[in-house]
């Protein structure tokens, strides 16, 4: 991607401001999606970066330009562009949002109708060449312009959480919540009086300015104030929770306040579904998985790969027909909720899923765990990715090999994926053992080596 426009990337636009997406690259946006989505009403939203509500002004301009209705959210979460797009039937939805990028950085994510996603091979790229066209010929509006409607949607997003999960299956647990000065501050006001939990909150005042630096959880100085919050309190909390800035993804700590992988929430996740609605299909992506495969299997349920990305989760969602699917990286998608991702449901489904086993997090996780411990997401900088990845499939020639999302390898009691990055010379690495800690950590350490040599 960014064929013409260098904002353009292979899902969304993403760029800085105003250098690379500004007013005029809004507005020539709004009319190019407008040419080939062809929608009559369109939401958009923006998070709490400082740029948001100019890019919002020129985009809706440029889609009432060419005829279209524009439903104005005003600042709220991704999810909830997707939710407004589908629960109010509308022909597509507009997030302005850089997610978890530096200040300087805004975008746009893009859906058609359903909140289906619009991305590289989805029709992005036709909506990329014609921004660029009318960015050289200015175009003329249209006869008919179209109209702008506020609509505050928090109170039909509230419901529509709850209907999912019922706040009668929620104890009053005693939580922590970190929204990290992001949009989800104001989405946690909203739905805090409807469920029974007690929440603390830090970082609780959305700030486009990011004053403790921007809201990306997986990173751990992002994370820090989160740990000591949980380890200063004085009366522990049955765990803890923190988003980034448009709330898509969130992250868990457990009531000790040790952040929990990624990759264990999905397994938590498939759980908290399957125990409710056994027999369903879950969708997981290739990096880790023998954990989720034990546990939806345990619970009758049918596990089906995929590839890692939300446009091809899900596509495979709605051909599997699957409730949820996971990916390690803290993007979970729903059917209840359109096959999109939500930083909310997840929320809502560990504090069910905590409630009704008398379990701690920590000991749900613990389990986990031990049986199958992993290395986490490693990067490793390399001058050629495909040649890396080349090597060490060579050298694992012995193991069983599959190339859905990179390179995984599997023997009896370890396996790992390697993968490059789209947009950098960055190769990622993931080891998972059965039980074995020490060999998990010896392979990786092995791998390493073999990635990182010359």
């Amino acid at each position: 991607m960014g064929q013409y426009l260098p904002c353009f990337k292979a899902y969304d636009v993403r760029g800085k401001v105003p250098s690379e997406l500004n007013p005029e690259v809004a507005y020539a946006i709004g009319r190019a999606y407008a040419e080939h989505i062809k929608p009559k009403r369109v939401c958009i939203g923006y998070d709490i970066r400082l740029s948001g509500p100019g890019l919002y002004e020129a985009l809706a301009k440029g889609l009432n330009d060419a005829g279209v209705d524009v439903v104005h959210l005003g600042m709220i979460g991704t999810e909830m562009v997707y939710f407004a797009t589908a629960y109010y039937g509308l022909d597509g939805g507009i997030m302005i949002t850089a997610s978890h990028n530096p200040p300087e950085y805004n975008g746009l994510k893009m859906v058609r109708s359903e909140s289906r996603p619009i991305s590289g091979d989805t029709g992005l790229l036709d909506i990329e060449k014609t921004t660029f066209e009318y960015l050289k010929s200015s175009p003329q509006p249209v006869e008919n312009l179209g109209s702008i409607e506020d609509k505050n949607c928090y109170a039909d997003f509230v419901t529509h959480l709850t209907k999912i999960v019922d706040p009668a299956d929620i104890k009053p647990l005693k939580v922590l919540a970190d929204p990290g000065n992001g949009a989800a501050g104001i989405a946690l006001n909203e739905l805090l009086p409807e469920i029974p939990l007690q929440v603390d909150q830090i970082r609780a005042e959305p700030d486009g300015t990011f004053p403790n630096g921007v809201p990306n959880p997986i990173l751990e100085e992002s994370r820090a104030m989160t740990v000591k919050a949980m380890s200063d309190a004085g009366e522990p909390y049955a765990f803890g929770v923190a988003w980034d800035g448009d709330y898509d993804r969130c992250f868990f700590f457990d009531e000790k306040g040790e952040f929990i992988e990624g990759y264990y929430i999905v397994g938590l996740l498939a759980q908290a579904i399957l125990q409710r609605d056994p027999n369903h299909t879950i969708i997981y992506d290739p990096r880790l998985y023998w954990n989720t495969l034990d546990i939806v299997g345990k619970l009758n349920g049918r596990a089906v790969v995929c590839k890692s990305g939300h446009a091809f989760i899900k596509e495979k969602m709605r051909a599997e027909d699957a409730i949820y699917g996971g990916e390690m990286s803290a993007h979970h998608y729903f059917k209840d909720h359109w096959y999109c991702d939500s930083g909310m449901l997840p929320f809502l489904l560990i504090a069910r899923l905590v409630s009704r086993t008398g379990r701690s997090l920590g000991d749900l996780v613990g389990e986990m765990i031990q049986n199958y411990p992993c290395s986490g997401e490693i990067n490793s900088e390399v001058p050629d990715v495909k040649a890396v990845l080349a090597k060490v499939e060579a050298v694992h020639a012995d193991g069983k090999i599959d190339k859905i999302d990179g390179l995984s390898v599997e023997y009896d009691q370890w396996r790992f994926n390697l993968r490059g990055s789209n947009t950098e010379p960055v190769i990622r690495l993931n080891v998972e053992s059965r039980g074995d800690k020490a060999l998990m950590e010896a392979k990786t350490v092995e791998l390493l080596g073999l990635i990182r040599s010359n």
